[in-house]
């Protein structure tokens, strides 16, 4: 059996979230979670830049159901490389209440890319933020988009603020719907009415094709988890972009636990907090669903909406 020692300083997740005040509307998505081994039963990639602590299928969906959730989509983890077992694996165990996003190479054949799509893979990610993965080649990932694009895919981006100006015409070409993780990580101690946000707006407004997670702010906060007024507003900072991004575009967004929250250095969060900040970013019903339920629907389960 392979044993694996975790990187020093690594966080463990949260093992008894509170019970969210907010209640998600039925048929919500947790659209962006991860799964980490177990490392004896999927053994972690050789060229991981970190050695996570396990996080089963089983305590995953333990999660989705403490927190009022239907459903997940799970996004291959950087430390798995591109052994996408461990993903593939929790989706055909979810008996059709998960969907995964896979990293592919090029090499990948198209009955490989066939069987991904038959176990519920439905997008691919490719990873921008330089202290997690290695470079690959531009030509190659825009290969691997046109490929998956003709199932029907999409391609989730994840990158840092800064970088968006010298990959804007990497992402603008794209032939398939194009989903930021985190959005793009902005730096929520300048102005959100700033040119770094700005031009993360002009991205989603000019190519209607872009979509964003609003996820993450227990990674962008400055603030951190401290609420104000004693209400559950943790990372207030962050709030205020969210919620732009739901407002002006409300049908192209969608929320994450991103569970069990990889490589955060300073603390980890409580879940059931991260759920609360929900109605403070989607403040009404209406928002909720679409943020909740129907975007996540329409991208990851478009048989069961058509």
């Amino acid at each position: 059996m392979t044993t694996f020692e975790k990187t020093p300083g690594w966080l463990d997740w949260y093992a008894n979230p509170s019970k969210p005040h907010f209640t998600p509307p039925p048929g919500a998505v947790d659209a962006h979670c991860h799964v980490f081994g177990p490392g004896a039963e999927f053994p972690f990639a050789p060229e991981r830049k970190y050695t996570p602590c396990d996080a089963s299928k089983a305590q995953l969906f333990a999660l989705r159901d403490h927190l009022g959730f239907a459903r997940n989509v799970i996004v291959q983890a950087t430390c798995h490389g591109a052994d996408n077992r461990a993903m593939v694996d929790a989706c055909i165990a979810s008996n059709g209440k998960a969907r995964g996003v896979a990293t592919v190479r090029r090499s990948i054949t198209d009955e490989e890319l066939q069987s991904l799509h038959d176990f519920g893979v439905r997008g691919v990610r490719f990873n921008f933020v330089k202290r997690l993965v290695d470079f690959t080649p531009r030509d190659e990932l825009m290969e691997i988009a046109g490929r998956v694009a003709k199932l029907g895919w999409h391609v989730v981006i994840y990158f840092e603020a800064v970088d968006l100006p010298e990959l804007w015409d990497f992402f603008t070409a794209l032939p398939t719907t194009v989903v930021v993780d985190h959005m793009g990580r902005p730096d929520v101690s300048l102005s959100i009415d700033g040119p770094q946000f700005a031009l993360f707006e002009r991205f989603m407004r000019e190519h209607t094709n872009v979509w964003s997670k609003v996820s993450c702010p227990e990674r962008l906060s400055v603030s951190g988890p401290r609420a104000l007024d004693g209400e559950r507003n943790a990372y207030h900072d962050v709030i205020p972009f969210a919620r732009r991004i739901v407002e002006q575009f409300p049908d192209r967004v969608l929320w994450g636990t991103d569970w069990p929250h990889p490589n955060l250095k300073d603390h980890m969060p409580d879940d059931g907090l991260l759920v609360d900040v929900i109605p403070h970013i989607a403040v009404t019903p209406e928002l909720q669903r679409k943020l909740l339920v129907d975007n996540p629907m329409r991208l990851y389960w478009t048989e069961e909406v058509k």
